[in-house]
């Protein structure tokens, strides 16, 4: 379908003048959808103040999470590239190994309070997958995941760890079989089962999903913030973080955007190239349009048809973002880059062999772009986002070893 007759089909719809950043987001959806999302809206905006809720979920953080999670200097890295001092904010520390977590368990919270019994999310790398799981198995309930087929074969250790944990793992087979068909499959479960509650694990989809994510991912940025300034007595001069659909960099932006002198930037998959097809970076590379129920960036082909997306990082071929990283980069705040597969890839061996930390994929974007900036950067500070821990990727990696794809430096 192309993304103007998405745009008619929407006008038709019920749309709602609410969760807006600049022009995009919003809820273009039908009335069914609409009746479900004002629920959880209705309840997010009950209890994301409410003490006993955040008492709750702040227990959870720390006992069943463990954060918060600390601040890495690069010291042996920042050397080498002799220019500016790179830090990590250790996401990959999380239990489970990845940001995933710090959104579900607050979701999970909401479906509690609204005596929801089924848990359905998307998931693209699996670690999303592997926290609903989680968090379901804890409070007893049931767990169906959707993943694209072409995900599953990427990642089988995610796929065996959320079937350890009682998750049906759903393979979405239309398409590509990647993330875009699996959230396709996880929306249309939703619809059809009043007794679910639709974990959505990125900072996409319509009102309220952006900001409810954006909300419990902010314990990244709140938690970096005084970190980085007892380590260093200052602030970033820059933060980085890679952007799929935006979870983890609407978390990590959160609390630094009213800092004017912290430069933002975003870190997209650009796979192999610019051509259509060849990356997944819809902020660099893509037009506005309507997909999923919001607003947004979206990378489309010469029809105006959503394209296909490519990453070598499961957890990045999605083919829009989140609606306040695009406005962020409207009004300037935000800056976003694409990475290539090559780039990512020797991020990932570089921090590995100069650091002792072994990033995922998605986060090894992030790193590159501060590994290839660096140098000009003399008497800087640079905040990277790890945003989880690369022992999912480590079969993929292995493989193209094997097949000659890639060499280890």
């Amino acid at each position: 379908m192309s993304c103007q007759s998405q745009n008619t089909q929407a006008q038709n719809m019920q749309e709602n003048k609410i969760g807006f950043f600049g022009r995009h987001g919003g809820q273009f959806v039908s009335d069914d959808m609409k009746d479900r999302l004002d629920e959880v809206a209705e309840c997010f905006l009950k209890y994301k103040n409410d003490k006993d809720f955040l008492a709750e979920l702040d227990n959870l953080y720390k006992h069943f999470c463990g954060r918060p999670t600390p601040i890495f200097h690069c010291e042996n890295l920042s050397k080498q590239l002799g220019g500016a001092d790179i830090y990590l904010k250790r996401e990959d520390l999380n239990h489970l190994g990845a940001h995933k977590l710090n959104n579900a368990l607050g979701q999970l919270l909401l479906a509690k309070r609204l005596g929801k019994k089924h848990i359905i999310a998307e998931t693209g790398a699996g670690q999303h997958g592997v926290a609903a799981a989680a968090v379901s198995a804890l409070y007893g309930l049931k767990c169906t995941i959707y993943m694209g087929e072409e995900d599953i074969k990427r990642q089988e250790l995610n796929v065996l760890r959320m079937r350890m944990m009682g998750a049906e793992v759903v393979s979405a087979q239309s398409g590509q079989r990647t993330l875009k068909e699996a959230v396709d499959e996880a929306l249309d479960a939703y619809i059809n089962d009043k007794d679910s509650y639709y974990l959505l694990g990125s900072a996409v989809g319509p009102y309220p999903y952006p900001e409810m994510v954006r909300h419990f991912q902010s314990v990244i940025s709140f938690e970096a913030k005084a970190q980085f300034k007892e380590m260093t007595n200052t602030l970033p001069d820059m933060v980085i973080a890679c952007v799929g659909g935006g979870s983890n960099a609407t978390g990590m932006f959160a609390h630094f955007i009213e800092e004017k002198e912290v430069a933002l930037v975003g870190a997209e998959p650009g796979g192999r190239g610019s051509k259509v097809g060849d990356n997944a970076a819809s902020l660099v590379y893509g037009k506005e349009g309507v997909l999923h129920g919001f607003k947004s960036y979206i990378c489309l082909d010469d029809k105006g048809e959503v394209a296909p997306v490519y990453s070598i990082s499961a957890g990045l071929d999605y083919p829009s973002v989140s609606p306040e990283l695009a406005y962020l980069k409207d009004i300037g705040r935000a800056s976003y880059v694409a990475v290539t597969d090559k780039e990512a890839i020797d991020a990932f061996f570089i921090l590995s062999k100069t650091q002792g930390i072994i990033p995922a994929l998605e986060s090894a974007h992030a790193l590159a772009h501060a590994i290839k900036i660096a140098p000009d950067m003399k008497g800087k500070k640079i905040l990277v986002c790890l945003s989880g821990r690369g022992d999912k990727d480590v079969d993929q990696i292995s493989d193209m070893l094997k097949q000659n794809l890639i060499q280890m430096p």
